[in-house]
């Protein structure tokens, strides 16, 4: 057995240290896949949310600083296509000390759970917030069949 308070110590000191090297180890691991470049978002890239709610997809993307009018939206089946440009001008008669919100494009796409409807998608957009709502197609929604 223990001789004295000092190898109880010890014990504990050591397994201390073992749990905090396993803490860093899983702490490295879980936010690894994160920053991977397959799983980063370029920095003009918007910020999406993608939602069902029956016989509607809705799509919701951050597009702060962007007009409507430079905007693309293109759907095919169940392919959606977002792109865009931000224009920054600087106004006549001022020098620029500091650009941190220049001009960019962006492109993203998805491929939705289920085919489109794209006569009747609806485009929004309210405080910087680009709003679709996408009806799915009559051969995408489920149909209740009757029993003869």
């Amino acid at each position: 057995m223990f001789t004295g308070i000092s190898e109880i110590d010890r014990m504990f000191g050591a397994m201390n240290l073992f749990r905090n090297r396993m803490d860093r180890l899983f702490n490295d691991f879980d936010g690894s896949y994160l920053y991977d470049p397959a799983f980063r978002l370029t920095s003009n890239s918007p910020r999406t949310n993608l939602l069902e709610n029956g016989d509607n997809f809705e799509v919701q993307a951050e597009v702060p600083g962007i007009s409507k009018q430079d905007l693309n939206i293109k759907i095919q089946g169940n392919y959606l296509e977002i792109s865009g440009k931000r224009i920054v001008d600087t106004p006549d008669g001022y020098n620029i000390h500091r650009n941190e919100t220049g001009g960019s494009t962006f492109s993203r796409s998805f491929t939705l759970p289920a085919d489109v409807d794209a006569e009747k998608v609806e485009a929004m957009m309210k405080d910087g917030i680009l709003y679709l709502k996408l009806p799915k197609s009559e051969t995408a929604k489920p149909k209740q069949i009757t029993i003869n």
